[in-house]
């Protein structure tokens, strides 16, 4: 019996072989476009201004060279509540509020540990998405959605948080979201 079944193997594998191949193709998921996934890609704008909407609670350990518009010395501890709106101009459409906080992890202070909950007040869309990762300061960071309420109940993906402008009180960095629902969050 058992030389049968390796010679039915082996002629299984001549057949597979020699077929000619099938035009059904099924494209791999990139981490923008997963496949099966009812998704929504949107883009709004931050406004952080200093000792107004974004705040020092703790101040950290400054190192060589750690004092600039941009960076913030080791250990600092910065809360946040920040308007989003449509526009890189704050006097745009607000759609939303960010708030959260964030720990300087980098001894460069260009780097930090964020922690955010981003709440939306969209036409079709309502509820927050909360994110978790590090934040670079000066270059597009990702975020990976951890959560969210309403709308947003089971959303997972991405946040990238790009900076725009960062001279002066008021910084403006664009938010750019990525989000994917899987099939058993979908409403039936």
């Amino acid at each position: 019996m058992a030389p049968y079944l390796h010679y039915t193997a082996l002629a299984l594998l001549v057949i597979l072989a020699s077929s000619p191949p099938s035009d059904h193709v099924v494209a791999a998921p990139s981490h923008h476009r997963p496949v099966g996934m009812k998704s929504l890609h949107f883009s709004f704008f931050q406004h952080e201004t200093i000792n107004k909407t974004g705040y020092i609670i703790v101040n950290g350990v400054p190192g060589k060279g750690v004092v600039s518009q941009t960076t913030t010395p080791f250990g600092t501890i910065f809360a946040f509540q920040d308007p989003m709106t449509v526009t890189a101009n704050r006097s745009s459409k607000l759609v939303g509020i960010a708030e959260g906080t964030s720990i300087t992890s980098s001894l460069d202070g260009l780097r930090s540990i964020s922690i955010a909950k981003i709440t939306l007040d969209l036409k079709g869309h309502k509820g927050s998405i909360s994110v978790v990762g590090g934040t670079h300061n000066i270059k597009p960071s990702d975020h990976p959605v951890v959560g969210g309420t309403g709308d947003f109940m089971f959303v997972q993906g991405t946040v990238t948080s790009s900076p725009v402008e960062l001279e002066g009180l008021t910084v403006v960095y664009k938010i750019e979201f990525h989000l994917y629902w899987p099939p058993y969050a979908m409403k039936t």
